[in-house]
């Protein structure tokens, strides 16, 4: 069997596969919401409730891949549910990509300043860069256009401003919190640079 053949559309558009990746990616976001439960309780008794939305980050973007899927096992007729789908498709890529790398790009940061290495740190590193390329590699199944694009990228920009006006951003590893400001600046640049990046896999798609 050819290596190519995994990458085809046979094969990543199997049922069997997409129930697998669905259920990977669902039982992925209960344990992601899980571990945000300290900081979405501390956010619900410090903060006011509505913040709690921008709180849980990754696992949101999982959520919202683990739905993108189900636009791809079930597709519908209806006008108004496909454009929901399309919505939901865009966020998934858009977020998945960022916090995949966004989490990654953290958990070496605070290494490379002296923080302490942690065996579930190397699991993070494993399930969010499968966040990042599982979304960039699902683009050319789903079907969003520029629209829906617009709409997921100016919420996760949203999401970063609520993040860091109101100190709700995921917290971080000890040794960053002196370099909060290099954080927000980076995650700003990366939310447009995953906006980019789902952009150019978009086009590209087109293309094939």
């Amino acid at each position: 069997m050819a290596l190519s053949f995994f990458w085809s559309r046979e094969f990543l558009t199997n049922r069997y596969f997409l129930w697998l990746l669905f259920w990977c990616n669902a039982l992925g976001t209960v344990y992601g919401y899980i571990w945000y439960g300290e900081q979405m309780k501390w956010t619900l008794a410090h903060q006011p409730a509505w913040q709690i939305v921008f709180v849980p980050d990754s696992p949101t973007a999982s959520l919202f891949f683990t739905l993108a899927l189900l636009w791809v096992l079930y597709p519908v007729k209806s006008v108004v549910l496909q454009r929901i789908g399309h919505v939901i498709q865009a966020l998934a890529v858009v977020t998945s990509v960022k916090y995949g790398v966004w989490a990654v790009a953290i958990i070496f940061a605070g290494w490379s300043q002296g923080g302490a290495q942690h065996w579930q740190d190397w699991m993070l590193i494993a399930s969010h860069s499968a966040m990042a390329i599982e979304a960039l590699i699902y683009v050319r199944f789903f079907g969003f256009r520029w629209g829906a694009l617009i709409v997921a990228g100016l919420w996760t920009l949203l999401n970063d401003t609520m993040d860091y006006t109101y100190d709700i951003y995921p917290w971080l590893p000890a040794t960053l919190y002196n370099h909060v400001q290099a954080v927000r600046n980076f995650t700003f640049t990366l939310t447009i640079a995953s906006i980019l990046a789902a952009w150019l896999a978009l086009k590209q798609a087109k293309r094939a």
